[in-house]
């Protein structure tokens, strides 16, 4: 097993997860429709919604597989589901401050591509397994930047 270890000057690994996280969650309430679901994630071009009670609690998630896997089986009318009818009602989240590397560890571990960020109940954001690898990108970037201008030139 190959370990990197990154420095604690100026990389995230002193973040917390909510330095990185989206704050813009995109819900739906339990009735809404599949097809309602739909565009939304065609219209903020997004794979999942987290699903939320009439309290504003976190009820489950549902994502555009869950659409096509429940939606498209010929069983039932898609225009008859619901976010109730499809969503994964286990949802891993993660608190706001934790750390950058806990939550990709964590999130590994679930084997999970998108965590909420939940305080004390209350939605408060949102991390994807895309943020995470855009910010492993833009670190990897500075560390070439480094070697490359310690490296003997070409």
């Amino acid at each position: 097993m190959v370990s990197i270890v990154f420095s604690h000057s100026d990389t995230f690994v002193g973040m917390s997860i909510l330095d990185v996280a989206r704050t813009d969650v995109v819900t739906v309430g339990l009735e809404t429709t599949a097809p309602e679901m739909a565009r939304i994630m065609r219209d903020e071009r997004i794979g999942s919604l987290v699903v939320v009670d009439d309290k504003g609690n976190v009820a489950g998630m549902v994502t555009d597989r869950d659409l096509v896997t429940y939606g498209l089986t010929g069983e039932d009318d898609p225009r008859d589901l619901l976010a109730n009818d499809v969503l994964a009602p286990h949802v891993f989240s993660v608190d706001p401050n934790a750390s950058v590397l806990d939550v990709i560890h964590d999130m590994s571990e679930e084997g999970v591509r998108r965590c909420p960020l939940v305080d004390d109940g209350e939605l408060v954001g949102i991390v994807t397994l895309d943020d995470l690898v855009v910010l492993l990108a833009q670190e990897f970037e500075r560390l070439a930047a480094v070697i490359e201008t310690e490296s003997p030139p070409r």
